[in-house]
Order: structure tokens, then C-alpha cells, then sequence
């Protein structure tokens, strides 16, 4: 049986887990929609493409999470300003994915071995220290932040046709009842 530390520690982790499953998802959902083209399209002078956006993530992933516990999470080969150069052509969209796939399991291997003990091990970044709590809280508010950028330049790139991803517009009553159905299956309809 677990202490109750142990309980809590189990819990937080898998919150962690879901919360950057769920941004991962979102992103994932959004990124499906657009076009090689989209990816590069640029929605303001100095502002970032959805292709820089995701090449900053993916850059960042990779730093912080390998090597959690043991290495600073700034890598000394990580090249952080160059993930803000805008990608030159849609044949580099591809490439940009799969080290966008190949990133995310860096960080959900940790979670996956990460022990509620570790949580209050100091790790560090770019030389200040700070509890792997902090740092994990840290990127999922990073991440959570880069999520809403990509989900919003993808909805206005995509306009019209646009698949929303949450509760589309005037049905939320009817999403609610779903939910009170699927929660509740013997319960009146309309309760």
C-alpha cells in the first residue's frame, strides 16, 4: 500500500501525463488541417509561423527532457535562436513533423519513469535550479501557451473550413446532456 505522499505524487504525475497529452493532442489536431503552405504561412512581419512555432517546441522538448534528472535541461548543442528561422520551403514541412513525433516520446519515456520521489529532486536549467515539479509545471505552461498559438493561427488560416476542436458554437447544451447520459446512463433525459 502506497503512503500518502507516494498517492499524491502518483496523482501529480498523472496529471502532469494528461495535461501534455491533452496539449499535444490539440496541437495534433490543429496541425492536421493545414497544408504544407499553411505550416510557413507568416500572419504578421517578425511574427511566428505555425512550421517555427512547432520547430521551437521541438527543440525545446528534446533539451529540456533528455536527459531530465542527470544534465542541465539547456543542452549546449541545442540552437535555440536558429528554431526561430523561418523553414525556406514546403519540402522541409515533412522533415519538421517527424521530429515533431520523435520529440513528444522524449518527454512521455520520463513521465513514464519518473518515481513520485523525484519530483523534488533539483534539476536544472540554464543553471538554475529548481525542483523537477517546478520544471514540469514550467513546460506544460509553455507548452500550453505554444498549443493556443498554433490552434488559433490554424483556425484563422483555415477559416471556413475550419473543424473546430472543442464544443462547436450554440451546442453546448446538447454536448451537457451528452455528458450527463454518458455519466449517468439510467438518468432521465432533460435532468
Amino acid at each position: 500500500m502506497s503512503t500518502p505522499d507516494e498517492a499524491l505524487g502518483q496523482a501529480v504525475l498523472a496529471t502532469l501525463r494528461h495535461n501534455f497529452t491533452t496539449y499535444k493532442t490539440l496541437t495534433d489536431r490543429a496541425l492536421a488541417q493545414l497544408s504544407a503552405a499553411e505550416w510557413l504561412a507568416e500572419p504578421a512581419p517578425g511574427a511566428n509561423s505555425v512550421a517555427v512555432i512547432v520547430q521551437h517546441m521541438t527543440g525545446n522538448l528534446r533539451s529540456r527532457f533528455t536527459d531530465f534528472l542527470t544534465t542541465d535541461g539547456e543542452k549546449p548543442d541545442r540552437q535555440r535562436d536558429q528554431e526561430f528561422d523561418q523553414p525556406a520551403t514546403e519540402a522541409e514541412v515533412p522533415g519538421l513533423q517527424q521530429r515533431w513525433e520523435t520529440a513528444w516520446p522524449i518527454l512521455f519515456t520520463l513521465l513514464d519513469t519518473l518515481q513520485p520521489t523525484d519530483l523534488l529532486r533539483m534539476v536544472t536549467i540554464r543553471g538554475e535550479g529548481h525542483t523537477a515539479l517546478a520544471a514540469l509545471e514550467r513546460q506544460v505552461t509553455h507548452y500550453a501557451y505554444h498549443c493556443g498559438q498554433v490552434v488559433q493561427l490554424a483556425k484563422q488560416l483555415r477559416g471556413e473550413s475550419w473543424t473546430t476542436l472543442s464544443v462547436p458554437r450554440g451546442q453546448s447544451e446538447q454536448f451537457n446532456q451528452q455528458m450527463r447520459a454518458r455519466l449517468n446512463p439510467t438518468a432521465p433525459s432533460g435532468v
